[in-house]
C-alpha cells in the first residue's frame, strides 16, 4: 500500500444547466445524478449519495453513523433543516462513567464502547426523502443503485483504500467479531481490489422495505444491542427504538451581503457563523491569499469560535444553548476586539476542546427546479469506533477563497488550506499549513508566536477536509451575490478526495 499521495491534478469547473452531483467518489456521484435524471430531486438524490458513499467509503461516512441536511425548496425560496444525529444511551450518565474511572483527566478513549450513541443516519435518510423528496421515487428505488453496488462489488479507489488500510486495525481487534466483513482474507482491500459488502446491502433493504423499523427495530436492532453489550456497552433496544429525527430552525448569518445557512447545536456549525462574524470585521480582500496577515487573522477567528462552540455546543434539550447571543454581531464585535494583529494567541480561554477531525464527508445536489441539499453524513473519526453489528455489514477558507478572492468553485478547493487544532496535552494551539503555502508566510507566522507544522502532504492532506461547491451562477466574479446567472451552475471537488462534480443540461 503506497504511503504518500501525489498531489498533481488539475480540474476546471463543471458548468451544466440541469442538476449536479458533488461528492468524494465518482460512483456515487454518478448514482445521485441518475437518481436525477429518473425524476428524482435533490433531496432524493443525496440520500441515494449517501447510501452509496457508505458502500464506497466506509471508514468516513455510513448508516451506522450521524448526519445532517439542509434543504432549499426553490418553490418558495426557503431553507429547511433536518437533525439526524443520535443521543448517547439513557443508561450512560456521568456518574456511570465516573464509576468506571472515566473524568476530564481521563477520558474515554476514541474507540471505546461508550462512544456508540444511536445511529442516526437511517432515520434521516427516510425522513429526507419523506419530507423533501420529490415523491416521484420510494426509498426502495432510491437505495437500490447502492444496494447493486454492495452486492456486484466495485473498485476501491486510491484514498479510500489508503484510509481503509490506515483503520483496518479497528476491524482486525479481537473485541470486533465481525470486523472481518469489512475486509479481504482478514486485509483491506488494495486501490483496484473488488470489494463486496452483501451484509449492508440487505441492510438496505430491510431499511427499503420496513422503513425505519427495518433498522431500530427487529433483527439489525438486536444485533447492534447484543455487539454493543457483548463488550460493556449500555446501549438497548429502547434507545433505538425510540429514536427520531428533528426538524429544527436552521440558523444564518450575513457576511458582507453573503447569507450563509448552518444546522444549529449540537451541530457545530454554529462555529462558521461566529468566525465569518468576526472576519466581517477585517478587510480580508486588502490581504494577499494565504498571506500571513491573512492566515493569521482566520486562524485567531477560528481558535475564538472553535473555542466557544466546543464550551457551549450541546444537546439543546438538555442544556439551554445561548445560540442567538453567540451569532449575534455585537458578540462578534467584541470578540474582534480580542485579536492581536501581531501575536498569536496562545491558550485556550473556554476549558479544552476536543479533537474533532475530519473523517466524515460533504456533498452537495442541485437539482433542474433549482432545489439544493447539502449533506453531512459522519462515522465520528475512522471507522467510527470499528465495531461492525453482525451482518449488517465546506471548509470555512473555502468560502473566503470565493467571497473575498474571486475563486470560481474549484479552484476555491484546490487552493493550499490551513488548519487549527488545540492539544490537551501541551495545552496549546497548532497550525496545520498545507504545501503550497510560502516558506517565508511560515517564517512570518511562527514569528507572531503560532505553532506551526509546515509543509502538510500526501495523505495528510485529510486534515483539511474534502470540500464540496454547487454555486448558482458566478457571483464570485464581481463579488455582488444578486447579480448571477441563474441558468448556470458551476461546480467543484476537492482534489484531496478520489471524487467528482458531475452535471448534465436542460434539453
Amino acid at each position: 500500500m503506497a504511503s504518500t499521495l501525489e498531489f498533481i491534478s488539475r480540474r476546471s469547473p463543471v458548468l451544466c444547466t440541469g442538476g449536479c452531483v458533488a461528492s468524494s467518489q465518482p460512483l456515487a456521484t454518478g448514482i445521485g445524478l441518475d437518481i436525477l435524471k429518473k425524476g428524482g430531486n435533490a433531496a432524493d438524490a443525496a440520500v441515494a449519495v449517501a447510501a452509496a458513499l457508505n458502500v464506497t467509503e466506509p471508514t468516513s461516512t455510513g448508516i451506522g453513523g450521524d448526519c445532517f441536511c439542509l434543504f432549499y425548496r426553490a418553490e418558495n425560496k426557503k431553507v429547511y433543516c433536518l437533525n439526524g444525529s443520535g443521543r448517547c444511551p439513557r443508561a450512560l450518565s456521568l456518574q456511570v462513567l465516573k464509576q468506571q474511572g472515566f473524568d476530564e483527566e481521563n477520558p474515554v478513549p476514541p474507540s471505546h464502547v461508550h462512544n456508540v450513541t444511536v445511529p442516526g443516519a437511517a432515520a434521516a435518510w427516510a425522513d429526507t426523502v419523506d419530507l423533501f423528496g420529490s415523491k416521484k421515487l420510494t426509498l426502495a428505488e432510491i437505495l437500490q443503485p447502492a444496494i447493486e453496488l454492495a452486492e456486484s462489488g466495485f473498485p476501491v479507489s486510491e484514498v479510500s483504500a489508503f484510509q481503509w488500510n490506515a483503520a483496518a486495525n479497528k476491524l482486525q481487534a479481537a473485541n470486533n467479531r465481525y470486523g472481518t466483513e469489512l475486509l479481504i482474507d482478514g486485509q483491506a482491500p488494495d486501490h483496484g481490489q473488488l470489494f463486496r459488502n452483501p451484509s449492508l446491502a440487505n441492510t438496505f433493504k430491510a431499511l427499503s422495505k420496513l422503513g425505519k423499523k427495518g433498522f431500530y427495530e427487529g433483527k439489525i436492532a438486536q444485533a447492534i444491542v447484543e455487539l454493543v453489550q457483548s463488550i460493556g456497552g449500555v446501549l438497548d433496544l429502547d434507545d433505538l427504538s425510540s429514536h427520531m429525527s428533528e426538524t429544527v430552525q436552521p440558523i444564518s448569518t450575513t457576511y458582507k451581503g453573503i447569507k450563509v445557512w448552518e444546522i444549529p447545536p449540537n451541530s457545530q456549525g454554529i462555529t462558521v457563523i461566529m468566525a465569518l462574524n468576526i472576519l466581517e470585521n477585517f478587510p480580508i480582500k486588502e490581504m494577499a491569499h494565504n498571506s500571513a496577515d491573512y492566515l493569521h487573522i482566520t486562524c485567531e477567528a477560528f481558535k475564538l469560535s472553535i473555542s466557544d462552540s466546543q464550551w457551549y455546543c450541546a444537546d439543546p434539550a438538555v442544556f439551554p444553548v445561548p445560540t442567538e447571543d453567540l451569532i449575534n454581531k455585537v458578540y462578534a464585535a467584541r470578540q474582534t476586539n480580542r485579536i492581536n494583529l501581531q501575536r498569536a494567541s496562545e491558550t485556550n480561554n473556554r476549558g479544552n476542546p476536543f479533537n474533532t477531525g475530519s473523517d466524515t464527508v460533504y456533498f452537495t445536489v442541485v437539482d433542474a427546479h433549482g432545489n439544493a441539499c447539502s449533506f453531512i453524513n459522519s462515522n465520528y473519526q475512522d471507522f467510527g469506533t470499528g465495531l461492525v453489528p453482525e451482518g449488517c455489514g465546506f471548509t470555512l477558507q473555502v468560502f473566503l477563497n470565493m467571497a473575498e478572492f474571486g475563486m470560481n468553485p474549484q479552484m476555491a478547493v484546490d487552493a493550499p488550506r490551513s488548519y487549527v487544532e488545540y492539544d490537551n496535552k501541551d495545552q496549546t494551539w497548532h497550525l496545520y499549513l498545507e504545501e503550497g503555502i510560502d516558506i517565508d508566510v511560515v517564517e512570518d507566522l511562527k514569528a507572531k508566536g503560532h505553532v506551526v507544522h509546515w509543509p502538510v502532504t500526501g495523505q495528510d492532506r485529510k486534515l483539511f477536509g474534502r470540500g464540496q461547491i454547487i454555486s448558482n451562477g458566478d457571483w464570485w466574479r464581481t463579488g455582488d451575490i444578486s447579480v448571477t446567472n441563474s441558468r448556470v451552475w458551476w461546480a467543484g471537488s476537492d482534489p484531496r478526495a478520489d471524487g467528482c462534480a458531475m452535471g448534465y443540461c436542460k434539453v
